[in-house]
């Protein structure tokens, strides 16, 4: 497993980290996206959807726990904030975004760690508000 650390002063550094990854991110990639509210996950999640597809529009689904992004390879973007417990997947269906066509981000991966496959990216910021960002990847 490598380890890359990188401190991000502004907005731009954390999108130009997401960017970075998302070059060596495959259909069938997991990358789980941890940190405090207003850590900057969203905000790194879009950046690497940008890279991957140029789509502009892209929010996060705290509310709907799931979008979708088509492209190739197509991104599911699930946020799991407002899940409970491993109970909540099952009715939810999250399960079925791991897929081998798509590239799957997850924020808020410390809530349903099951979800997770054995091999995945693990991204973690940690910072809010006007102060810098670390930004620690764990790449398999």
């Amino acid at each position: 497993m490598r380890v890359v650390r990188r401190v991000a002063k502004d907005v731009q550094t954390v999108a130009g980290a997401a960017r970075e990854l998302a070059v060596t991110l495959r259909a069938g990639d997991v990358v789980a996206v941890g940190g405090p509210l207003g850590a900057g996950k969203t905000t790194f999640i879009a950046a690497a959807v940008r890279a991957l597809q140029g789509s502009d529009e892209v929010t996060s689904p705290t509310f709907t726990f799931w979008h979708r992004y088509d492209g190739t390879p197509p991104v599911h973007h699930l946020d799991l904030y407002r899940v409970e417990d491993d109970r909540d997947l099952a009715t939810i269906g999250l399960e079925e975004a791991f897929t081998s066509d798509a590239v799957v981000f997850v924020e808020w991966p410390e809530r349903a760690p099951a979800l997770l496959p054995p091999k995945h990216v693990t991204v973690t910021l940690d910072g809010s508000g006007e102060q810098p960002r670390t930004i620690e990847m764990l790449l398999p």
